[in-house]
């Protein structure tokens, strides 16, 4: 009940059987001003043929300096001798984001002085994006909403009856006390969310949405919605957060707040360093309150600081995390979808680098990190599904793992209580449509949403503040014994933690009621 595929962190749909997934469980595949906001030529398909001084093909860098303007001054004449472009460069951060054609242009600028690390993004050389359909969900017909309206409660949105994980964490009840302040955003850092649907339009928040695919950040206007044959991920995330309570459709876990999209995923599904770090600086700058992060940084499933262009990767999004969580953001981010104990002593992956030849190896987690999950300050999220076990292929680790919340798991493993029928999680679709997926992806959003209700209660509370509460208001969860989902007689994961089930489930289940209750 593991996810092998060799993009095991991108979205996914749990088909009828089971499917397992990762972080993002589809597959999963830079900040300026609007003035300084570039059209979408910019994004890594503009260099598809661009060639450099040493005649080969582009592809892109991180490069870590000191934070200021005169060290980004300074490492921008060094990297433009080494043969280098700056294409984008965050000097509160000390990021600079880099094209060359030059094969040794990281060697090279690591010797400059006042470069703390430099690393290539990706493996292979920039290259135009394919549409490639990377997974779907499966959608809510329109004879199974009519079916699930009829038996909705008077009080309830038409299809909140299939959607068992709003009581699995209270929400039903807190809705009954707030839905949430209109003056708080969660941005969804992820492929794109369609602003145009009728359950996500009247709380959008267009000012702290933008595309970030490339590294530098593109406002023109829908240029954060997903295009067609792109990955619905996004969309069905900013659902389970923020669904309107509006007598249509579903409803959101803080149905009150505003949602933002910030998009990060290439039309094939990667999600690259230079576009992940976009992504934290423009919701930093743009009052973002919560970061949602359903995915791993490609193309490495875990980035090992023994090697200098993992390590620069793990810097460069460190820095932009720190950053974010510094201008008042919590990052609330998926655990990953691959049923590891994230707090064992070696792990196997033999699905990096995904956008080239992945080779088998074996990697510390204690010094080969996924990226932004395990990264200081984030907080991890495992999945649970309709039993309130933890999902079949939901990542876990005592002292890895901060919380959970529901992310949804086969029907066959955890079958919900009636009206609801599928034991996935239900969300919004482009294009006004609703479906069902499954993964910490959809597990992530449930926590999001509780730390914007949080955020609503305690309008002046810091990040920090936001995630002690997030924690202590927890439901402590006791480890299964034996954590045996299909039966079978053989356990399939072991639990550290015994009665505080910390191993599964970090301080334990997401609580949306506390959420709006405790002051």
């Amino acid at each position: 009940m593991t996810a092998s595929s060799a993009r095991a962190r991108r979205a996914f749909a749990l088909p009828m059987g089971l499917a397992v997934a990762s972080s993002l469980v589809l597959v999963p595949v830079t900040t300026a001003t609007a003035a300084e906001a570039a059209p979408a030529a910019t994004t890594a398909t503009t260099a598809t043929t661009a060639t450099g001084a040493a005649g080969g093909e582009q592809t892109s860098y991180v490069v870590n300096i000191l934070p200021g303007k005169l060290a980004a001054a300074l490492a921008e004449r060094a990297i433009t001798k080494a043969g280098g472009t700056v294409l984008k460069a965050y000097d509160k951060i000390g990021v600079v984001v880099v094209h060359s054609a030059r094969a040794d242009f990281a060697e090279k600028i690591r010797k400059v002085p006042g470069v703390q690390s430099a690393g290539a993004t990706r493996t292979t050389p920039l290259a135009a994006q394919s549409t490639d359909d990377m997974g779907a969900p499966a959608v809510l017909s329109e004879k199974q909403q009519d079916a699930a309206a009829r038996q909705a409660d008077g009080d309830e949105d038409p299809l909140q009856g299939l959607q068992w994980d709003l009581p699995a964490i209270k929400a039903d009840k807190a809705h009954q006390k707030s839905l949430g302040s209109g003056k708080v955003t969660v941005a969804v850092i992820d492929t794109g969310v369609d602003d145009t649907h009728p359950d996500l339009a009247a709380n959008f928040d267009r000012a702290a949405s933008v595309n970030c695919v490339g590294g530098v950040p593109d406002t023109a206007d829908g240029a954060w919605r997903p295009q067609a044959g792109e990955s619905a991920h996004g969309t069905h995330v900013a659902g389970e957060i923020a669904a309107a309570k509006n007598g249509i459709g579903m409803t959101g876990v803080a149905p009150g707040v505003k949602v933002s999209g910030i998009k990060v995923s290439q039309p094939d599904g990667f999600f690259y360093t230079e576009a992940v770090v976009c992504g934290f600086m423009w919701a930093a700058e743009h009052g973002v309150d919560v970061t949602n992060n359903s995915y791993y940084t490609d193309p490495w499933m875990f980035n090992c600081t023994d090697d200098p262009d993992q390590k620069a990767l793990v810097h460069a999004v460190g820095r932009a995390t720190a950053y974010a969580e510094l201008k008042g953001a919590v990052n609330i981010a998926s655990a990953g979808n691959s049923d590891l104990d994230l707090a064992a002593k070696t792990l196997p992956d033999a699905t990096s680098p995904n956008d080239s030849v992945p080779v088998d190896r074996e990697i510390d987690p204690r010094t080969c990190l996924d990226i932004p999950a395990q990264l200081p300050g984030v907080v991890t999220v495992s999945a649970t599904g309709a039993k309130n076990l933890k999902s079949s292929y939901s990542n876990y680790g005592k002292g890895v793992i901060d919380i959970t919340a529901p992310g949804g798991d086969s029907t066959s493993l955890q079958t919900p209580e009636a009206p609801a029928v599928d034991g996935r999680i239900l969300g919004t679709l482009p294009g006004g449509g609703y479906g069902y997926m499954a993964g910490t992806s959809m597990a992530g959003p449930h926590v999001a949403g509780v730390a914007a209700l949080i955020k609503s209660t305690h309008p002046k509370a810091p990040a920090l503040a936001v995630k002690a509460l997030l924690k202590a208001q927890a439901d402590t969860m006791a480890c299964p014994e034996p954590y045996d989902l299909d039966g079978d007689g053989v356990t399939d994961a072991v639990c550290e933690g015994g009665k505080s089930g910390a191993g599964f489930y970090g301080a334990g289940m997401a609580d949306a009621l506390d959420a709006v209750t405790k002051r």
